[in-house]
């Protein structure tokens, strides 16, 4: 009933793709794959902040041949900041305004006055990062971070088959909240995809919205708050009443959170924040006008959450006494507070109200990639036969196992998927491979993404990563093996293991490696990821020829 009523609802102000309308009667969370398989279901601009300007020219050339290629425009650019970074609240709004500049130069369009007169919907997807947590994954994609590749396929405008990145993924899964966002801008990060049992068409209420997980139909008791965890996140707490407004609160209990809000209301729902939210078109330009001495000067570093939405929803007192657990003095919170309730009193709120909430619902699935060991728990659910890995396979398109394989006498367990391989003999089983080349294999527990060598043993739990090699390549359990190549075709070898946390061991040189991760990743400086990847698949089809498969 929820999903229907929402539904016809958004009919009075949002044009509804075809998919959207075929599947109203099946479960929530098919539906919202359902709809995410549909291309149609995309953002009108799709706004990628990387780390440097080869990355951006590399995601227009790969995103406009592929992913978005029915979408009206695709711009990328570099956060060129300085040191430290402009945090997610200047960052959201200096990608934006540099992605105005590009729609201009490029399309002769103005992105500003199309959002205002609400005839796109846009995303920006964060993806700059070191990636620490991920490696060695991103050093093999040269600090490209979202460029890892999964190993499932998408479809490119020649028609052949290559492994999907994990951005694209979020892309295309994010998709279908873009129905509902005309005239907004949507920002999201870039490893993670969630599939919403809440229903994802909807008509915004407020400037501002933000995801989040909301828990039950009523507020929590003290108990339940505890019993949560909700004092380690960051919570969306939204106000009883018709408006549903909402307010922000940082790693507060129970009684605090209460004492907080008191001034504002009673509290009807809380929940997890995701971060990831939607604004007008009216508080965006608000906010780079408001901003605009920093975003020229490039030396300040703001938030969403501490910097735009707390102290946009919290009375002052609250809002300094949260910023001192963060070691920040009352003065300068309550200073930064005065400044955007000043921006807060010019925001015209007869139509819409400041801030809300997005649920996702309470029992959306959740694909993480952005942790290694999250990497090869999601990637190996493809194996499984739950619900949660059905949903999995259905959102990457993985209809037959052996799509675009040649297999020769290789045998094949059921669970494995096998996907734009070609392999002569040996066995695989529980192992997800694509994009693998060898005349012989043994792979057992393993994932494989584009390698290519006469023979693969690949040990339980181990993962393999942009292999090439003339000689036999064997990885042992549990060990992880990447190639990272140079623009002169160069390349080395970088090894870690499942139990390795790339964080910790970041400056550390491990006894496999002569070198750190943190050495790669300062090599990796500023290189040209679109040459490299020519190159890598120069090298790759070199080998495989020589194969005579």
């Amino acid at each position: 009933k929820t999903f229907i009523t929402t539904l016809l609802l958004s009919t009075s102000t949002t044009t509804l793709p075809p998919s959207l309308l075929t599947t109203i009667m099946s479960s929530p969370l098919d539906d919202a794959v359902t709809a995410m398989t549909g291309s149609e279901n995309r953002f009108d601009v799709t706004i990628i902040c990387t780390t440097d300007d080869h990355q951006a020219a590399y995601w227009m050339d790969r995103l406009g041949d592929g992913i978005c290629k029915d979408s009206r425009m695709v711009l990328a650019c570099s956060e060129d900041w300085g040191p430290g970074g402009a945090g997610n609240g200047l960052g959201t709004l200096y990608a934006y305004q540099k992605a105005c500049k590009l729609a201009k130069e490029k399309y002769d369009v103005d992105l500003a006055d199309l959002l205002e007169k609400k005839e796109v919907s846009a995303a920006l997807f964060h993806t700059a990062g070191k990636g620490t947590r991920m490696a060695p994954l991103p050093a093999s994609e040269n600090n490209n971070k979202p460029g890892v590749k999964l190993p499932v396929l998408y479809t490119k405008t020649d028609g052949s088959a290559a492994p999907i990145t994990v951005l694209e993924a979020v892309i295309k899964q994010t998709g279908v909240y873009a129905a509902s966002r005309k005239g907004r801008l949507s920002v999201f990060w870039g490893d993670q995809v969630f599939i919403p049992s809440a229903p994802f068409l909807y008509t915004p209420t407020h400037h501002a919205d933000i995801m989040c997980t909301l828990l039950g139909d009523s507020a929590p008791t003290a108990e339940e708050w505890a019993a949560q965890g909700l004092e380690k996140y960051g919570v969306i707490a939204v106000l009883k009443g018709d408006a549903r407004n909402a307010a922000q609160v940082e790693k507060v209990n129970h009684a605090t959170a209460v004492k907080m809000l008191e001034s504002l209301g009673d509290i009807g729902q809380v929940g997890p924040s995701l971060g990831s939210f939607s604004v007008s078109a009216t508080l965006l330009q608000g906010l780079c006008e408001e901003y605009a001495v920093e975003l020229t000067t490039k030396t300040a570093k703001l938030d969403t959450d501490p910097h735009f939405w707390m102290p946009l929803t919290l009375p002052k007192a609250e809002y300094a006494s949260l910023m001192s657990q963060k070691g920040i003095e009352a003065e300068v919170s309550n200073v930064h507070h005065d400044r955007m309730t000043a921006f807060k009193a010019k925001l015209d709120l007869t139509e819409l109200g400041l801030f809300g909430a997005v649920d996702v619902g309470k029992d959306a699935c959740w694909w993480d990639y952005g942790l290694l060991k999250l990497y090869s728990k999601n990637n190996l659910k493809l194996l499984e036969d739950d619900g949660d890995a059905k949903l999995l396979r259905k959102f990457m398109g993985v209809t037959d196992k052996k799509a675009h394989s040649t297999l020769g006498e290789t045998t094949v367990d059921e669970p494995s998927t096998v996907l734009n391989c070609k392999i002569g003999s040996g066995s695989i089983a529980s192992s997800v491979l694509a994009n693998v080349t060898c005349k012989e294999i043994s792979a057992d527990g393993a994932i494989v993404v584009n390698c290519v060598a006469p023979k693969i043993t690949a040990g339980k739990g181990a993962i393999l990563y942009n292999l090439i090699s003339t000689e036999d390549i064997v990885v042992a359990d549990g060990a992880v093996q990447v190639e990272v190549t140079e623009e002169s075709g160069d390349s080395m070898l970088l090894k870690s293991a499942m139990d390795t946390d790339g964080g910790k061991a970041w400056k550390i040189k491990l006894d496999v490696n002569e070198v750190t991760f943190e050495d790669v990743f300062k090599k990796n400086k500023d290189a040209n990821v679109g040459a490299i990847e020519i190159k890598r698949a120069e090298s790759y089809k070199k080998v495989a020829d020589s194969l005579g498969l």
